[in-house]
C-alpha cells in the first residue's frame, strides 16, 4: 500500500498519475513480457509501486508512495488519501475475483481507490487502471462475499448500478451484505435459493456442509418440523423448496422424502370419534405438537430462533392458515384434512373453530 505525508492532492491529479502509470507499465510489459508473466500477487504489487514512484516525480505524490504491509485494503496508498488495489490474472481476459464487500481491513484515511489490473496472459501483457467502483459487476462467495471484477464494464453495468446504492454508501453500511442479498434474492428463478445469505435478510447460514446421517437426532427433529411449518407443500410430496433451505443450513439429505414419509401411515382422529389413515408426514406434526406450535407462534417464523411468541386467537388463526395450506397440498380430501388438523390442535371440528374465531374460509 501507499501512504502519504503531504497535503491532499486533487482527484484530477491522482487520475493523471494513474494514467501515466498505466502507460509506463504497458510500455515496460511490451519490452519484458516474460518478466511480467511470472508476476502476480505481492511481486506485482511491488512492480506497480515502482511504476507509481517513477510517475509521481515532480508531482504532489512524490515521496508519498508506500506499499502497506499486512492484509490491508487497498494494497497501495498515495498521499494518504488515495489508494491502489492491485489485481491480476494469468489468463487472457480482464476478469477476476476481487476483495471482500465488507472492507473490514480498509485503511481509514483512504477515500478514493483505483484498481490496477494486470492481464498477464495472452499477447500482449497489458495493464489497466480504473476507479475501483467502476469495475465491480457482481458478487461471488468463497469464505465470504467478494466482488467480481471486470475491467471492461461500461457505464451503468456495475453491481452498484444494479442494486441502486452508490459504492461509497454501501461500503459505509453496518451490513452491506443485506442490500446485495436482497438484489440477488429478487432475481431468483423457481427452484433456486440464495444459499449463502439464507431466505431472509437477517438469516444466518452455515459455513460448513454435512450429510443428514451425521446430524444429531434432536437437530433432525427440529429441521423436519421447521420444514412442516414453513414448507406446507411437503405434505403433498414436494420437497424442492425445503431441500434448498436445508442445504443453506449446511445439511445435504439425498433421501429427503424419508424425513417426512418414513414409517408408514398415521391414524388421525376425526370429530365423530373415528380414525382415518393419513400420510406419514402428519405424524411429524402430531408427535412434535408442542415444538410445532412454538415455531408457528414465532413472529415472522424465524429459523430456529427465540423471539416473543404470539398467543390466543392470533395463534389459532395462524394455525388455521397453515392447516389450509397443508390441506390444499395434501392428497387427503380438503375437508377431512381440515377436520383432522382442527381436532389435533383444538379438539373440535373445523366448522366449530372457524365459527368461534369468526373467520371465513373454504367450505
Amino acid at each position: 500500500m501507499i501512504v502519504s505525508i503531504n497535503p491532499k492532492p486533487s482527484l484530477s491529479e491522482f487520475k493523471s498519475l494513474m494514467a501515466r502509470t498505466d502507460i509506463l507499465l504497458n510500455e515496460d510489459a511490451l519490452k519484458r513480457p516474460e518478466y511480467y508473466i511470472t508476476r502476480g500477487g505481492n511481486p506485482l504489487e511491488d512492480d506497480v509501486k515502482c511504476a507509481l514512484e517513477e510517475c509521481s516525480k515532480g508531482t504532489p505524490f512524490e515521496n508519498t508512495i508506500e506499499k502497506v504491509s499486512g492484509q490491508k485494503f487497498p494494497d497501495i496508498v498515495a498521499a494518504k488519501f488515495y489508494g491502489v488495489e492491485v489485481k491480476s490474472t494469468k489468463e487472457n481476459h480482464w476478469t477476476s475475483t476481487g476483495s471482500s464487500i465488507m472492507e473490514t481491513t480498509r485503511l481509514s484515511d483512504v477515500e478514493r481507490i483505483y484498481m490496477t489490473f494486470g492481464k498477464l496472459g495472452g499477447n500482449p501483457v497489458e495493464f489497466m487502471s480504473k476507479p475501483y467502483e467502476e469495475c465491480l459487476y457482481g458478487i461471488a462467495v468463497t469464505h465470504m462475499p467478494r466482488y467480481l471484477i471486470d475491467m471492461r464494464l461500461h457505464k451503468g453495468e456495475t453491481i452498484f448500478d444494479k442494486i441502486g446504492i452508490p459504492y461509497d454508501e454501501l461500503r459505509k453500511m453496518d451490513n452491506p451484505i443485506a442490500p446485495v442479498s436482497k438484489y440477488y434474492r429478487s432475481r431468483l428463478k423457481p427452484g433456486e435459493s440464495l444459499w449463502w445469505a439464507g431466505d431472509s435478510a437477517d438469516e444466518t447460514v452455515s459455513a460448513t456442509v454435512k450429510l443428514w446421517r451425521n446430524v444429531l437426532p434432536e437437530e433432525k427433529r427440529r429441521y423436519t418440523v421447521y420444514g412442516c411449518v414453513n414448507f406446507p407443500e411437503v405434505f403433498g410430496g414436494d420437497y424442492d423448496r425445503y431441500a434448498l433451505w436445508l442445504t443453506s443450513q449446511g445439511v445435504v439429505d439425498s433421501h429427503i422424502r424419508d424425513q417426512f414419509s418414513a414409517g408408514g401411515q398415521e391414524l388421525m382422529r376425526m370429530p365423530d370419534g373415528s380414525e382415518i389413515r393419513f400420510p406419514g408426514v402428519f405424524r411429524r406434526v402430531k408427535n412434535n405438537i408442542d415444538y410445532f406450535i412454538h415455531l408457528v407462534s414465532m413472529k415472522d417464523r424465524p429459523v430456529l430462533e427465540e423471539k416473543l411468541p404470539i398467543r390466543g386467537d392470533e395463534l389459532k388463526r395462524r394455525i388455521l392458515i397453515w392447516s389450509d395450506a397443508v390441506s390444499r397440498s395434501s392428497t387427503v380430501d380438503y375437508n377431512i384434512s381440515m377436520d383432522a388438523l382442527s381436532m389435533l390442535f383444538f379438539r373440535t371440528s373445523y366448522a366449530n373453530i372457524k365459527e368461534s374465531l369468526k373467520v371465513s374460509g373454504p367450505n
